[in-house]
């Protein structure tokens, strides 16, 4: 009997021992309790027997624990005690929702990365693989010359496939080659005289002539790199238009420069007030460029008519030093026979351009070659040729001659 008493009494020394710890365990941790499944006590304890008087009741007593009923209110809200056993399934769920996470990020990354692979490589197939088309099947902001009809670029929105168009056959070869190598030309030419030495070529000559160059090469890289690029898109093509257009009153100004400046020598106030008047009248005729209607096919025959207006305005110095040095010394001196092949030249080619010849009569046949536009380019390099040559016998006559006489002093 006094066994059992032992037994009992051990009991309820370990029933407040737990209870005592499990009240201090709530007051330290108490956000970080999580319910337990299992009961505190094991049924087969074997410091607890089947024997023992009361040991229901005391059973009972640590079933209905406050720690078990804590545990039910804070198991949403706690955070597992290092100690504490965790519910598998939640671990489950929890490492099943953060795999899902990242397999979707991942293939949401996937998916990203796939579509901009294949658009860039239907991009490069596209630019690649494009055919010429006919003049209906283009943009309006294309459409040109509708006596062009078949061989046209379609819109190609890439600088790359704009350039290396250029080694393709389509209706723009002709334009881009002929002003491409037109430009290599006179970049050449240019080298070759800035590299003269002075003794040979004064500093001050030399800049005369690199305004002439500078004007020859920029208009001709200009015209290349419009017909190169103007199929590249709608904002695009009305840039390189207008700098287009800049580059004819450019190339129409530099080549007042070396004749205004040799043709006058002699005669400072004329020759300030002709090259006054020639750069105002340059300046003029690139705002007019730079207007958004100006490069309109409707407005073509103005566009031509602003720069031959413009160049034949070289007619009133060419006649002002043929009155006043006679028209033998003109023609021998001035190199005015250049001058007027070279301004011929220029007119002729913009006839061409303007009325569109010889597409014209021939509408479809001229798709690829002899078009206007290719004949008035050819045309602007020869007249370019022809002035650098008329130029240049200029310079080498006064050279030739030396410095200007002493004016002459008026006797009473």
């Amino acid at each position: 009997m006094n066994d059992r008493m032992s037994d009992y009494e051990d009991a309820i020394e370990v029933y407040d021992d737990s209870a005592a710890g499990a009240e201090a365990g709530a007051h330290v941790g108490l956000e970080g309790l999580r319910r337990r499944k299992e009961p505190l006590w094991e049924a087969d304890n074997s410091s607890i027997t089947s024997d023992v008087p009361g040991l229901h009741e005391v059973k009972e007593l640590l079933e209905r624990d406050d720690t078990s009923e804590l545990a039910d209110e804070e198991i949403n809200t706690g955070n597992p005690l290092p100690s504490t056993p965790v519910d598998p399934s939640l671990i489950e769920t929890e490492v099943a929702e953060a795999i899902k996470s990242g397999v979707l990020e991942h293939e949401l990354d996937w998916a990203h990365s796939a579509a901009e692979q294949a658009e860039e490589f239907v991009r490069r197939v596209w630019e690649a693989s494009w055919s010429v088309c006919h003049f209906r099947n283009l943009p309006r902001w294309l459409q040109d010359n509708d006596y062009i009809h078949a061989g046209h670029r379609p819109p190609l929105p890439s600088f790359s496939a704009c350039f290396r168009s250029i080694f393709r056959i389509h209706s723009e070869t002709g334009n881009i080659w002929t002003h491409l190598l037109g430009c290599v030309a006179f970049i050449g030419v240019a080298i070759y005289f800035m590299s003269r030495p002075s003794e040979e070529v004064k500093l001050e000559e030399k800049l005369v002539f690199a305004a002439y160059f500078a004007g020859a090469i920029v208009c001709l890289g200009l015209s290349f790199a419009f017909h190169t690029v103007h199929c590249h898109s709608e904002n695009v093509g009305k840039i390189f238009s207008k700098l287009d257009y800049c580059g004819i009153a450019l190339l129409i100004t530099g080549s007042f420069v070396p004749w205004l400046y040799y043709g006058f020598y002699c005669h400072f106030q004329s020759k300030v007030i002709y090259l006054s008047a020639v750069i105002t009248l340059g300046i003029s005729a690139m705002v007019v460029s730079l207007w958004d209607r100006f490069a309109e096919p409707s407005l073509r025959p103005l566009r031509a008519g602003v720069f031959a207006v413009f160049g034949l305005s070289g007619v009133v110095p060419a006649v002002h030093y043929a009155l006043t040095e006679g028209w033998l010394n003109a023609v021998t001196q001035a190199s005015l026979g250049w001058l007027v092949l070279m301004g011929c030249l220029y007119i002729i080619g913009a006839i061409f351009y303007a009325l569109r010849v010889p597409e014209r009569f021939f509408p479809g046949k001229c798709d690829i070659w002899f078009q206007s536009h290719q004949i008035f380019h050819v045309l602007v390099i020869a007249a370019a040729f022809v002035h650098y040559h008329g130029i240049t016998e200029m310079a080498m006559y006064r050279m030739s001659v030396g410095e200007c006489p002493p004016p002459q002093e008026l006797v009473l």
